[in-house]
């Protein structure tokens, strides 16, 4: 091939005739390519990043997922368009039917929120007077055992509080008459035995004087010491009631290390503190069931007394609550329904779901009363003599009078028996009480919850005890 020298550069010879033109024409595309190749080697550089290509099969993978969503939304669609024209039987449309109108269960409610409600008490002490005849209920003598007699039990030395009541004694205890019942403080058969919440002499004698009564109790630190407003019991009072709170000495450590400490008297502010020894039991909510009941024998002179529990601050002058509600009622008793049930039957699952007391003792006891005719809360029916067959026992009043005291006696021995829950024996003792003595009325006077939180303002327990052991 020849070469020819043009322009300072050799190149090839271009040949006349056909096959020189060819020849040239290859030549000069051959060229032109391989001057296109060079100048396009600047961009695979990039074309062939591996970013370039991560990039690329995201793109690729979303167009993917897009088509692929598309078309089982379709298919979804289409499927519950035939299913409405499948060929179902009448029961399988009824079932759905009723399925599809079935609503949704609502949301868990908000805690119930109950208030206070007005109570026509009088303005002032000095304004009230009680009425002739106040006392002339159903008269009769009650006297109280005070020591074991029972033959079947003289080999048992431990004595209870409560005493050894057979169901012989408990049947007749139910009748309103001249008679000896069990009722708490029995001593066993020694004359060394104490029935225990043991009492100093000068606290007894103390006591001994009181002609109205305010009490609550604390123990086994299960409260704090919350002080009656003092600005809201007049001068009388504050003279002529007594405020007592009954302590274990656990608690009077624990509520002096609060800064609540007795003076050289033994007041922390209008409250007595009275200090128990020697506990009847070891459930300390069977302990408090001694003053919440018993008041006519811790305080044997008084005429009146007023239990509140020690989650409840007195907010009220004592003699104004018991003017109203026993005086101007004609009632020797009184107590709030509870705020929220009203039937044994409901008071049982309850205490059961919130593990408030041993389920298999709570069954015994509610089998024994049903099996005695205790019977279900109808409030339509126009005879029931209650209100509610369960009680909100944190505040009661009492006059101190026979059939008072026997009541509660009546209720105090059920709780010994049974379980300490309350609530579930009151009915049962009341309507018994009632049944067995068809001419001899007991005037209880139970009122609305609302009156109860207007006399005292409500607060949680320090502690919650639990159950005992099963």
């Amino acid at each position: 091939m020849a070469l020819f020298k043009y322009n300072g550069e050799w190149s090839q010879e271009r040949r006349g005739g056909l096959i020189g033109a060819i020849f040239n024409s290859v030549v000069a595309r051959t060229e032109q390519g391989s001057r296109v190749g060079r100048r396009g080697r600047r961009f695979p550089r990039n074309f062939l990043k591996p970013r370039f290509f991560n990039w690329l099969l995201l793109l690729l993978a979303l167009i993917f997922l897009f088509v692929f969503a598309t078309f089982v939304l379709k298919l979804l669609s289409n499927g519950n368009e035939e299913e409405k024209h499948l060929p179902l039987s009448k029961e399988v449309h009824e079932q759905i039917s009723i399925y599809d109108a079935t609503p949704t269960p609502p949301k868990s409610k908000r805690r119930k929120q109950y208030f206070p409600c007005e109570v026509g008490l009088a303005a002032e002490v000095d304004n009230i007077l009680e009425p002739k005849n106040y006392m002339n209920f159903t008269q009769f003598s009650l006297d109280y055992v005070e020591r074991e007699v029972n033959p079947l039990h003289s080999n048992i030395r431990q004595s209870r509080f409560g005493g050894y009541q057979t169901l012989e004694e408990r049947e007749k205890s139910f009748f309103a008459r001249n008679q000896t019942i069990h009722c708490g403080f029995v001593k066993g058969m020694s004359i060394f035995s104490s029935p225990g919440f043991e009492l100093t002499e000068e606290d007894k004698a103390y006591m001994n004087t009181c002609h109205v009564a305010v009490s609550s109790c604390i123990f086994g630190s299960s409260d704090f010491l919350r002080r009656p407003t003092s600005r809201m019991i007049s001068e009388f009072s504050k003279k002529n009631v007594c405020f007592v709170m009954f302590v274990d000495e656990q608690t009077l450590s624990k509520l002096s290390s609060e800064g609540h400490t007795p003076d050289e008297k033994g007041y922390v502010g209008l409250w007595k503190i009275v200090v128990v020894k020697n506990l009847p039991y070891l459930d300390m909510r069977k302990t408090g069931k001694v003053p919440k009941f018993l008041a006519h024998r811790l305080f044997p002179s008084s005429w009146y007394s007023i239990w509140l529990d020690s989650k409840m601050r007195l907010n009220t002058d004592p003699m104004l609550i018991i003017e109203f509600f026993l005086w101007r009622m004609r009632a020797e008793y009184a107590i709030s329904n509870h705020y929220d049930r009203h039937c044994v039957w409901e008071e049982v699952l309850q205490n059961k779901r919130l593990n408030k007391y041993n389920h298999t003792a709570i069954d015994e006891q509610f089998m024994f009363y049903q099996s005695d005719g205790l019977r279900k809360f109808d409030p339509s029916d126009p005879n029931t003599p209650l209100p509610s067959y369960v009680p909100e026992g944190s505040f009661i009043i009492r006059a101190h009078t026979p059939m008072s005291n026997l009541f509660s006696c009546l209720w105090f021995n059920e709780v010994d028996r049974f379980t300490s829950r309350d609530q579930l024996s009151f009915a049962y003792s009341y309507l018994k009480l009632r049944r067995m003595n068809p001419d001899r009325p007991f005037h209880l006077n139970m009122f609305k919850d609302c009156q109860r939180r207007a006399l005292a303002k409500l607060f949680r327990h320090r502690l919650l005890s639990s159950p005992p052991p099963p």
